[in-house]
């Protein structure tokens, strides 16, 4: 099935990270599976649009969601463009294929309030701890950089002089994301602290932990969410909370579209317009508060 070389591509060609490589083995092997158990199938070429299309029911019935649905046929879809590619099969099944329909998933955010009652509000604990806490939430909000592109963002990442950090995001592709004058000085707080309190030779990441070393994604998952709990009632209060925060008060102070893609390091506009509905509700709110016809929209 050629399956090692695949993934060999995945993750030496296409860059993708660790946990996407895995979501990828993941779907494969269960579609294999499906494929030896219902058809006794365990040669891809033996593979027609038929038996993808009874996967997927398949999957429906055990109530797997759209989204995940979609994103297991990518992953075929992917696979096939590269045995193609190479020559290991000669059709490509999935082309008569119709990916299931999913509805627009608008992005949860906190409120531009809410965020500025956490840094101007709450008490930090003093010392180290707090203001590393401080700045993970800062850093986030004031940048919209992802959980990983966080963990990884090394000390010379931080341009103090232009003001701007380095990130490298996904597929190994850096950005530029400018920041103001109070990030630029709580970095320098930190760092100054950071020094005191470590003796030892740290790790080239920005932020570590409470014994000096790099971050780990439950860490900043658990520190995000213990302070973000002292502010909003949201279900889910996850470091992409704070991305989707920035950009949605970003689109909605009326930055560019253009521009917030730029910064949230997406790779296509379709990622970035998501964040313009919620600036549609909020033009129709001033409407209906500051216009003399504007109540009479909702009787």
């Amino acid at each position: 099935m050629r399956l090692d070389t695949f993934y060999n591509y995945l993750a030496l060609e296409k860059r993708y990270s660790p946990h996407t490589l895995k979501a990828y083995q993941n779907d494969i092997t269960q579609f294999f599976d499906y494929l030896a158990l219902q058809y006794s199938i365990h040669d891809i070429k033996e593979v027609t649009h038929q038996e993808i299309r009874s996967w997927m029911v398949s999957l429906m019935q055990n109530q797997v969601s759209t989204r995940t649905i979609n994103r297991k046929l990518s992953t075929l879809k992917t696979y096939y463009k590269f045995l193609l590619k190479r020559g290991w099969v000669a059709k490509n099944p999935m082309l008569k294929v119709v990916t299931p329909k999913v509805g627009k998933r608008l992005p949860v955010f906190v409120p531009e309030e809410n965020m500025q009652r956490l840094f101007s509000d709450f008490q930090f604990a003093d010392g180290f701890r707090g203001m590393r806490d401080r700045l993970i939430l800062e850093i986030l909000y004031s940048t919209g950089m992802r959980l990983s592109e966080l963990i990884h963002l090394e000390v010379e990442d931080v341009d103090f002089w232009n003001l701007q950090l380095k990130i490298l995001g996904k597929g190994n592709k850096e950005r530029l994301v400018p920041f103001g004058k109070p990030l630029k000085e709580a970095i320098q707080n930190y760092l100054f602290l950071r020094s005191n309190e470590f003796e030892e030779v740290l790790p080239p990441q920005l932020l570590v932990t409470n014994k000096g070393k790099k971050l780990y994604p439950k860490f900043v998952y658990n520190t995000v969410k213990k302070y973000l709990s002292t502010v909003t009632t949201v279900d889910k209060k996850s470091p992409h909370i704070l991305r989707h925060s920035f950009a949605t008060h970003l689109s909605n102070g009326g930055a560019d579209l253009n521009a917030i893609k730029e910064l949230l390091g997406h790779a296509n506009l379709s990622a970035t317009q998501i964040y313009t509905h919620n600036s549609i509700e909020k033009l129709k709110e001033i409407y209906q508060q500051a216009h003399p016809k504007g109540e009479q929209q909702h009787p």
